[in-house]
């Protein structure tokens, strides 16, 4: 299995929220783990914000960020081009996405054509979830978010 997961369901792995064990999971499958270069910064701010929303401590916010650094190596690492924002920034207009899900959306369409295999997008974000399956991507998880 191919996944590609944006930062609402990266930071699941790392700091405990609902859905959070079914994430875990997927990453023990040993499924080919796919996430866009812009990732490292949304999930950090994730953290940030679960922090200042006292979800989480201080201290607990920068070991998530420390275990998610230290893993990244071991997920397959997409960086955007010109032409991949030029298509985040038209699944932006059609789909009504905020930025960075347009990014998330066009980068899981561009490696799903460039492994020509099926690619499934795991989001927690219900428009991204809505659009990806319009766009004829798989998703997780099977129930929209």
């Amino acid at each position: 299995m191919i996944l590609y997961l944006d930062a609402s369901a990266l930071v699941k792995n790392y700091i405990q929220e609902p859905h959070t064990e079914t994430v875990r999971a997927l990453f023990a499958a040993g499924a080919v783990v796919g996430a866009g270069l812009l990732s490292k910064a949304e999930v950090a701010a994730a953290f940030a914000k679960a922090a200042r929303m006292h979800f989480i401590s201080n201290t607990e916010a920068h070991a998530a960020w420390i275990a998610f650094h230290k893993d990244w190596p071991t997920l397959t690492s997409l960086a955007p081009t010109e032409a991949l924002l030029d298509n985040a920034a038209e699944l932006a207009l059609t789909y009504h996405l905020r930025g960075y899900d347009a990014v998330h959306l066009a980068t899981a369409l561009a490696w799903q054509t460039q492994r020509d295999d099926a690619v499934t997008l795991v989001t927690f974000d219900r428009q991204l979830w809505e659009a990806s399956k319009t766009v004829g991507l798989a998703v997780w998880p099977a129930e929209r978010p």
